[in-house]
């Protein structure tokens, strides 16, 4: 007589459609599932007829006490300081965290996901402004909680700050300094905060002080000193320069700063430069970097709270935090 098959834990993933350990949470009762979820994964157990061994199943899997970060560039001196936020409050919960440095990469965000996500990690923290359509899919498909910090995206719980109200803000400075003729160096094009939010926040204010947009203006950038450094090289290289250049950036302002001192132009007598972020290296520059100061450490600390009160079935009362930032003038305007 042909004995039945026998279908195990990875039958059943693959049935459901989705991870190893999501049937494991489910298997165990965890209240870290999806509903619908949930429901798909109890149907493809019902239909292979697949049992759980008993002795596994009575270890039932308890938190694992790590969180997985993932964060675009290490060497920006703009993430280590939220991840300081993170970690301060995750030690103070227990909490041990794996720090994943994607460099940007769509392939290794998404290997980075999937270790993370086969480690059963409690929770996720993603900073970085662009999330991938892979990702996206993976994020939303996921039973592990996520908090973004820096970027905003559907209705997953953020912290971040008014990105286009700051840059309304560096605008209107700089006009009420004297400039009408003023450049700005975003991030990529395509990136939602530092390359299209900041970018509008300048469009919007020129055009409420009743300042022509010029598109010769705006010059693309990406993060990095060197970016900053040749696009301001283009925009002094016009036949008509701008006297003022906001930089989206503090790495990229200061890059700017330095194909301004190249060519011998004054800062800030003959051009004025204000950065984004308010790292640390912004005020040892010389002539020191005005600039957004965002609150890193605190969005940190406050991304991490909002990622314990999820784990822990507390009351949210705002997945959206949005805190507040200040504009540091010193030399460079």
């Amino acid at each position: 007589m042909r004995k039945p098959m026998k279908f195990n834990i990875k039958d059943v993933a693959r049935k459901a459609g989705v991870s190893i350990s999501t049937v494991s949470r489910v298997v165990n009762d965890s209240k870290a599932v999806r509903p619908k979820t949930k429901e798909k994964v109890l149907k493809a157990i019902e239909e292979l007829g697949y049992k759980p061994n008993a002795i596994a199943r009575s270890l039932k899997i308890k938190n694992t006490k790590t969180i997985g970060i993932m964060i675009p560039d290490i060497s920006n001196q703009f993430f280590p300081e939220v991840v300081r936020g993170v970690e301060d409050v995750a030690n103070m919960y227990e909490y041990n965290i794996f720090l994943c440095n994607t460099d940007m990469d769509k392939e290794k965000e998404i290997q980075y996901f999937n270790v993370l996500e086969e480690k059963q990690v409690d929770g996720m923290i993603f900073m970085g402004n662009i999330i991938p359509e892979e990702l996206e899919k993976k994020f939303q498909a996921c039973d592990i909680p996520i908090v973004l910090i820096g970027t905003d995206y559907g209705d997953l719980p953020s912290v971040t700050i008014n990105n286009g109200q700051a840059s309304k803000d560096v605008v209107n400075y700089l006009i009420k300094k004297g400039h009408e003729r003023i450049a700005i160096i975003t991030g990529k094009a395509y990136d939602p905060i530092v390359g299209i939010t900041r970018r509008e926040g300048y469009v919007e204010a020129l055009e409420k002080a009743g300042i022509v947009y010029s598109e010769e203006l705006v010059v693309e950038g990406g993060y990095r000193f060197k970016s900053g450094y040749e696009g301001a090289k283009k925009l002094l290289s016009l036949n008509n320069p701008p006297t003022a250049i906001f930089v989206a950036s503090d790495e990229m302002a200061i890059g700017a700063m330095r194909a301004a001192l190249e060519k011998g132009i004054t800062i800030p007598d003959e051009l004025a430069i204000v950065g984004f972020d308010n790292i640390d290296m912004a005020g040892k520059v010389y002539p020191s970097l005005s600039t957004v100061a965002q609150p890193m450490y605190e969005m940190g600390a406050i991304g991490m709270r909002v990622l314990t009160k999820i784990l822990n079935d507390e009351t949210l009362e705002n997945r959206k935090v949005v805190l507040n930032y200040s504009f540091v003038e010193r030399e460079s305007s």
